[in-house]
């Protein structure tokens, strides 16, 4: 019933992509994403090199037989990063999905169509869309206002954002940014997406990689419990409302400067966050999403429910009609 160009390319049995998220977007999440019908997706950058990248890949091998692909992101990072480097060892490593977000990709659209990889690049504009499919790219991951992580600086939704790219666009546009239920699935392909891209969601199943008390405070979180930091360095971000976030915020309305906000923004200190637990310590990337978000099942579940829920919600409304 939700056969897409998106199940079709990249052989998978949903319409259903989950998130490349720091730190997150590990083996044990991405397997059971793709054992379950979705596109699970490593995040590179999670990794400190290339060959512990190579290295994870082949781990999700041995869990999974199911197509996967691998998260790369170029933005602004206070450490040199080798995008070269981990471009190779995702080709090495004979992956042939890969999504790019952050700057343009163009430097590296070559080597990867040269290697069959498909590339999908997460925009948050359309401007920024146009160009993707200008410099060759086979989907479109348009992110909305809503999402978490960085939604840009032109602040418009999913609702209008989707319908725009399919107007303007002649390759396939996934939808990102709000969705976590069935409703929002549904949503998605009427407005002309051919799947769902889910982060917060997949960050709240019994895979991901998340301390119990993380899981435990965004639970307990409302749609109002995000905020945008980072505004004043045009790399916008939205977090979980916790104490750290708004004492970035705080920094920034008091002009600090990007030497006075880099302790605050490394890293590292969510890389320690979601293994200890200490939910003030650290910048969360939380999605407005999490406001429907009752419930941290397995990842199958999630997917099973969406697609179970999505046919009675198509079916309901057919009898209305």
């Amino acid at each position: 019933m939700f056969e897409t160009q998106f199940t079709k390319d990249f052989n998978v049995e949903y319409p259903i992509m989950q998130g490349g998220m720091m730190w997150i977007s590990k083996k044990e999440l991405v397997s059971a994403v793709s054992n379950a019908g979705g596109l699970g997706i490593l995040s590179a950058l999670s990794f400190e090199t290339p060959e512990l990248l190579a290295n994870e890949i082949e781990q999700t091998k041995k869990l999974t037989t199911r197509p996967f692909g691998v998260n790369l992101t170029f933005l602004p990072t206070l450490k040199p990063v080798n995008y070269d480097a981990y471009i190779d060892a995702i080709v090495q490593s004979g992956v042939k999905i890969v999504e790019t977000a952050g700057r343009n990709p163009a430097d590296y659209i070559e080597k990867l169509k040269n290697n069959n990889v498909k590339i999908i690049h997460k925009c948050t504009s359309i401007r920024h869309a146009i160009k993707a499919q200008n410099i060759g790219c086979d989907y479109v991951s348009i992110d909305g206002f809503e999402c978490a992580g960085h939604p840009g600086e032109d602040d418009v939704t999913s609702l209008i954002l989707i319908p725009r790219a399919k107007d303007e666009l002649n390759i396939p546009i996934i939808a990102s940014g709000g969705f976590g239920d069935a409703r929002g699935f549904v949503a998605a392909l009427s407005l002309g997406a051919c799947a769902v891209n889910m982060g917060t969601r997949f960050m709240m199943t019994k895979e991901a990689p998340v301390h119990e008390n993380i899981k435990q405070a965004l639970l307990n979180a409302k749609e109002t419990d995000t905020v945008l930091v980072e505004r004043s360095l045009k790399n916008t971000l939205r977090a979980f409302k916790n104490k750290h976030a708004l004492k970035v915020l705080e920094l920034e309305n008091n002009k600090a400067t990007l030497e006075e906000l880099a302790p605050y923004l490394s890293g590292l200190n969510g890389k320690k966050m979601l293994e200890e637990g200490s939910i003030d310590n650290a910048l969360l990337a939380c999605g407005q999403v999490i406001g429907l978000i009752n419930d941290i099942p397995t990842t199958k579940e999630v997917i099973v429910n969406i697609i179970n829920q999505a046919k009675q919600i198509i079916e309901q409304q057919a009898r209305l009609i």
